[in-house]
């Protein structure tokens, strides 16, 4: 799936198998030969023009570089204000984030409990065994008298009075029914007392803990059947193009969409609920009713971020009075994506139609506004060596796809705008500055959300 207004070479370079689009091959001849990643020269200066002089024509936009674009989305998100909590069941809290402390509602253990299969003991034996026995789930047992024993199971009530209980493997019974201990026994061994782990009332974890799987075992064991959350946001994917197909093979100029079936499972992974995807072709009035008529907090455009006459994106924008805060990045690929304000809490994302150059942009501007409104904490920053050095772009960061490979970061070929073969192989994003990286340099890299096996990886 290929954006309008965006290129791409129809070859490959001979020594990275690159697809670089016209622009991008553009700027690298204009660099020179060394492929020294020269900054473009800056906007004139706002001076008088000189009398009778022809006009200067206005500055061309110049887009926000990476970091700073990634850093907008994330300050764009607070802008929002406070999202109200709520009550979810522990079944659907999985990778939301407590909007409150977590506090113990009983103790835990609520009760003496045998830690062991074996012998509930009382006093110094030899013991007389009970013909009873305990088992868990089961009601208080009699309490016990010195030099007396019972059988009891894993996680039982210990009876009143016991002093240690006496594991399976370290005891045995003689041929009068006595049991004796085949070594010294402790007093209160093997015995979870009531309150070990916390008392009733106790503060377990901080509110914006990311809820993972032992979150929940410790919640539910703690007595909880909801927690309190924030919600994950909702994200409405508007799919723009008449080009595109939906099922069977391209033919006559249509071609399929790539887009509609990956974005909403990796907006799901990123943490948000996704709650329409629609197709709406080239059609300006649909999709300034789509943008109007939209009650999500994050909605995702693909296609039609540049200026060709059927790019609707623009217009669309400017005719509801959104405020633009991003308008084209410093990265390739994806320069075209776009980010802004429709309302103080509603927000806008326009992806680039190219399948590479439109996860370029989720991950650049979707997924830092996503994470910031679920409360999520950022990722810390890593970086590998690179095993093959990489051609950067002149004066933009490139995000190319890599494999982990022990404690190397492999690039992947692949690589341009409309691909997606790299990237279906990859681990995660590697980060080139300006210039390209050579073999061995360190790169940043961004996890992919379920080849770092996170809890993000919500993909229903």
């Amino acid at each position: 799936m290929t954006a309008r207004g965006t290129h791409t070479h129809p070859g490959e370079h001979a020594r990275d198998v690159e697809d670089l689009d016209v622009e991008e091959v553009l700027a690298l001849v204009n660099a020179g030969s060394t492929g020294d990643a020269a900054e473009p020269p800056p906007p004139p200066q706002d001076t008088p023009p000189t009398p009778g002089a022809p006009r200067k024509p206005e500055s061309r936009h110049r887009a926000t570089p990476w970091p700073e674009a990634r850093a907008i989305a994330a300050r764009a998100a607070r802008s929002c204000g406070h999202r109200a909590p709520v009550s979810v069941l522990l079944d659907s809290a999985l990778g939301l984030v407590l909007a409150a402390p977590l506090v113990a509602l009983s103790d835990l253990p609520s009760f003496d409990t045998s830690a062991m299969d074996g012998w509930a003991v009382a006093g110094p034996g030899p013991w007389a065994v009970r013909e009873d026995g305990v088992l868990a789930g089961h009601a208080q047992p009699e309490p016990l008298s010195d030099g007396e024993a019972v059988r009891i199971a894993t996680g039982a009530r210990v009876p009143a009075d016991a002093t240690a209980v006496i594991r399976s493997e370290h005891g045995r019974t003689d041929d009068k029914g006595r049991l004796h201990a085949a070594r010294d026994v402790g007093h209160g061994q093997d015995i979870r007392p009531r309150g070990q782990e916390c008392r009733s009332g106790d503060h377990l974890l901080p509110g914006g803990t990311l809820v993972t799987p032992a979150v929940l075992g410790l919640a539910a064991a703690a007595g909880y059947d909801t927690l309190t959350v924030v919600p994950r946001p909702r994200v409405e994917v508007l799919i723009l193009g008449d080009e595109l197909l939906t099922e069977g093979l391209p033919h006559d100029g249509f071609i399929r969409d790539a887009l509609g079936p990956m974005l909403p499972s990796w907006l799901r992974a990123l943490g948000a609920e996704v709650t329409a995807v629609r197709r709406l072709g080239d059609d300006a009035k649909a999709l300034h009713k789509a943008i109007t008529g939209s009650a999500a907090d994050l909605v995702v455009t693909t296609g039609g971020t540049a200026s060709g006459p059927v790019d609707h994106v623009h217009p669309t924008l400017r005719s509801i009075g959104a405020e633009l805060l991003v308008d084209g990045v410093k990265v390739r690929p994806g320069h075209p994506m776009l980010l802004a304000r429709i309302k103080d809490d509603q927000h806008l994302v326009g992806l680039p139609g190219n399948p590479l150059a439109a996860i370029s942009g989720l991950l650049t501007l979707a997924e830092p506004l996503l994470r910031t409104l679920s409360a999520h904490p950022a990722p810390e920053p890593y970086a590998l060596p690179l095993q093959d050095a990489v051609h950067g772009h002149p004066y933009d960061t490139r995000l190319v796809p890599a494999v982990l490979r022990g404690d190397r970061a492999v690039p992947l070929h692949f690589n341009g705008p409309a691909m997606l073969r790299g990237i279906a192989a990859a681990d995660a994003l590697a980060v080139v500055p300006p210039g390209g990286a050579r073999q061995g340099q360190q790169a940043e890299l961004i996890d992919l959300p379920w080849a770092a096996a996170g809890i993000g990886v919500c993909f229903t």
